[in-house]
């Protein structure tokens, strides 16, 4: 296969900071998706439906002229967030979505929540006026091994979650293990969850073998094969439940590479070649199209894209570094050749 066409893809999880960095990075995620789920995680988050509007115009402006791209809000979840915001959100044609950190447990997420158990007038709310909850899936707690966080957080969190509120639309972010596949392939329609490439590309070895690579650390963690190979499994199957989301992460080089290195990569710069990277190794391309520009939108109720993208069977090599001045961001696989490349 010379050439592979999709119907234009959207991310349905995505960071672009703001300030310097988002207008360095916004360009790669709009020439390639026609929507994209942005993170609430700033400092300090976007907590309010003004705060969000604010953010949104400050995305639009970043967005290079020509380029036709709308950015999807989503409101940070605190102990604090009350049901009449909520009820503000849902009625906002731009609020598509709350974030739940568990307080510590990646980038930015002081201000999430200590106890779940404190915010379920909170999740009745989001119940009651159809907005989806996105959660980090981690337990925060220093006896738990960093590879079992998920598992614990499905075991421990989850569970009670969707039991309790079992009209509640939920996405559970970036999955990395076989447990969680396993708990939303078997959960009602109103559950899903999206896949990273890094985590259908690479196991923990990456970050660790030869080594320690910090462009490979992000959260949750890369984990063993037999979990990589388990995403691949079920972004491959056709199944409605798993759809594209980046989760892109960009920091400052600097920022990575030092003694307390951040959690994050960058992938947006070459997403779309690194998930059909993927689905070509798993022989499933033809399963690509689902994944990336159908699911997601069908399960946010939004309409599916009626615009095309094309990617060509040409090899490139990725930049070192993007950005001026003081600002230089190190992609996800820098240095190294692509061999899918978007026209």
């Amino acid at each position: 296969m010379k050439t592979l066409t999709l119907t234009r893809p959207d991310d349905w999880h995505l960071h672009v900071r703001n300030g310097a960095v988002l207008k360095t990075v916004i360009a790669h995620t709009a020439k390639q998706f026609a929507r994209a789920i942005i993170m609430p995680n700033l400092k300090p988050p976007v907590t309010t439906v003004l705060q969000a509007q604010a953010y949104r115009e400050d995305i639009l402006q970043a967005i290079p002229a020509g380029i036709n791209f709308t950015p999807l809000m989503t409101l940070y979840m605190t102990a604090a967030t009350t049901v009449e915001e909520i009820k503000l959100a849902a009625e906002s044609s731009y609020i598509h979505a709350f974030k739940l950190y568990p307080a510590g447990a990646t980038t930015n997420s002081d201000a999430g929540v200590a106890d779940i158990k404190t915010i379920y007038p909170q999740l009745a709310a989001l119940e009651k006026y159809d907005l989806p909850l996105l959660i980090h899936g981690e337990v925060v707690d220093e006896h738990c091994d960093i590879f079992d966080r998920e598992r614990e957080f499905v075991d421990t969190h989850l569970v009670a979650i969707t039991r309790d509120f079992p009209a509640l639309r939920v996405v559970l972010e970036h999955v990395t293990t076989l447990e969680a596949v396993q708990f939303v392939e078997f959960a009602g329609a109103n559950i899903a969850a999206t896949i990273t490439p890094q985590h259908l590309l690479f196991n923990r070895n990456a970050i660790l073998a030869g080594g320690i690579r910090p462009h490979f650390y992000c959260l949750p963690i890369l984990k063993r094969e037999q979990h990589r190979l388990a995403l691949v499994k079920a972004a491959t199957s056709g199944s409605s439940k798993f759809f594209l989301g980046t989760d892109s992460a960009p920091h400052l080089t600097t920022l990575k590479e030092n003694a307390c290195g951040c959690a994050g990569c960058y992938s947006a710069h070459a997403a779309l070649e690194l998930y059909a990277q993927a689905f070509e190794t798993a022989g499933a391309l033809d399963k690509l199209e689902g994944f990336a520009s159908f699911y997601g939108a069908d399960f946010y109720r939004l309409p599916r894209n009626s615009e095309t993208v094309t990617l060509l069977k040409s090899a490139w090599k990725v930049p070192e570094n993007y950005g001026t001045g003081d600002v230089s961001i190190t992609p996800l696989l820098a240095g190294e050749e692509l061999n899918w490349q978007l026209q």
